[in-house]
Formats: C-alpha cells, structure tokens, sequence
C-alpha cells in the first residue's frame, strides 16, 4: 500500500497533545495540515473525531474504534484495523492518518510517507505521544522553517526507504 501518510505536529519528546487537544496552535502549521489533507480520507480515533470543532470540509472521514458510536452519516466508521486496511488497499487515494497516538501506532508500520511538523519546544504535561520510529528506516526532507508566537518549528517530510 502507497497511499497511507501520517501527519502530526509533535514537540521535542515527541509530545502530541493533552486533554484531548493540540498543545500548540500554530497558525501556519494549521494551514499546512489544510493544505496537505485538503480532498483526502483522513483516518482518526474516536477522541481525535470528537476534538475536531466540525466535520472539516472537503475530506472524507473515517474512524477507527472499538466503540460503537453515532456520528454524522457522512462519517465512515470501522471497528477493525484490518477491515479497514482491506478498505485502503482498494481504495487509490490518499489516506492521511491524523491520530491519535493509538492510531499513528497502528498505521505507523504501513505509511510510506509522513509529514512531520517538529515543534523545537516541549510540554511536559503531555498525556499522549507520537510513536517511537527508526529514523534510519526514513529519509527526511525539510519543506520550511519558521517561527510563531516565539515557537520554532519544521515541517519535515519522511519518505520510507525502499528495503532490498
């Protein structure tokens, strides 16, 4: 499968958020996530679904939970990783995995490529992190470098080397 991408902002100790929501809000980074997810499946946990502020136009959502849940009809639900991957691989487009920390760790093994907003900053009340992954196993290319409300950032992107 060549159509599974990871996306995340993630801080120095790979910290990805607490209370169920983002720890930083970096407009730019906001943007880039738009941009890059912008006319693509996105691929959530349930409490990633529920801390979204509305369904985010133009992307087709998709859940992956345990839980049996109500949501808007336009939302695809699944309660197995595998059925779901199944769903993927006769499906051409496009899955961007958004979270959380569950669900990065279930897809990590299967993306091919991930875009990685690196927050030089840490939070030391984190309550979920990004999983720990083989650099080695990844090029990775920065694609920008900036600075919001004193927060130094990058937007890296891992490509996954081809194994001989």
């Amino acid at each position: 499968m060549d159509n599974i991408t990871l996306i995340a902002a993630i801080g120095k100790n790979k910290e990805l958020g607490k209370n169920n929501e983002l720890i930083w809000h970096i407009k730019e980074d906001l943007n880039f996530f738009k941009n890059q997810t912008i006319n693509k499946n996105i691929v959530m946990g349930i409490n990633t679904f529920y801390s979204l502020p509305k369904l985010l136009p133009q992307r087709k959502h998709i859940i992956l939970t345990h839980q049996e849940v109500r949501v808007s009809s336009e939302v695809m639900i699944f309660h197995e990783l595998e059925k779901l991957l199944e769903y993927i691989e006769n499906n051409k487009n496009e899955f961007m995995i958004i979270g959380g920390a569950s669900i990065y760790r279930q897809f990590l093994e299967y993306a091919k490529k991930m875009y990685i907003t690196q927050i030089k900053a840490t939070d030391r009340k984190a309550d979920v992190y990004f999983p720990d992954f083989l650099e080695n196993d990844w090029n990775v290319n920065c694609l920008y470098k900036g600075e919001e409300n004193n927060i130094k950032y990058e937007h890296l992107v891992y490509t996954r080397k081809i194994k001989d």
